[in-house]
């Protein structure tokens, strides 16, 4: 068994998982460059809010990105399962006629060759 699908079964998926080893990285990074710059601690606050700010945005937009896909999987999956009940219908109901039929031609068998 490969590391990557260990660590992707054992802690909920690797994807997710990326993401977040990816995040944390940055903010460490970023923390870290942040107090081993040259600057002043205005000039400092306004880098920290404008990162905050670009942060927010990013998440807002990706938040949106996964609303819309999960609307439109959810509107997918909602035509596929009315189709399948639709085609089960009418199964049922082609099932229903020929079983009517077969009752009314006397089941087109043996007893019908018998009675005359």
């Amino acid at each position: 068994m490969r590391n990557g699908d260990y660590y992707g079964n054992e802690y909920g998926g690797g994807e997710y998982a990326g993401w977040t080893a990816f995040l944390a990285g940055a903010f460490v990074g970023a923390g870290l460059a942040l107090l081993f710059a040259p600057q002043s601690g205005p000039e400092l606050r306004g880098l920290l809010s404008n990162y905050a700010g670009r942060a927010r945005d990013q998440m807002r937009e990706r938040g949106r990105e996964a609303w819309d896909t999960a609307k439109e999987r959810g509107k997918e999956y909602m035509e596929k399962g009315q189709e399948a009940v639709q085609q089960a219908g009418r199964a049922a109901r082609e099932f229903t006629q020929s079983a009517q039929e077969t009752t009314r031609g006397g089941g087109g068998g043996e007893g019908s060759r018998n009675r005359g």
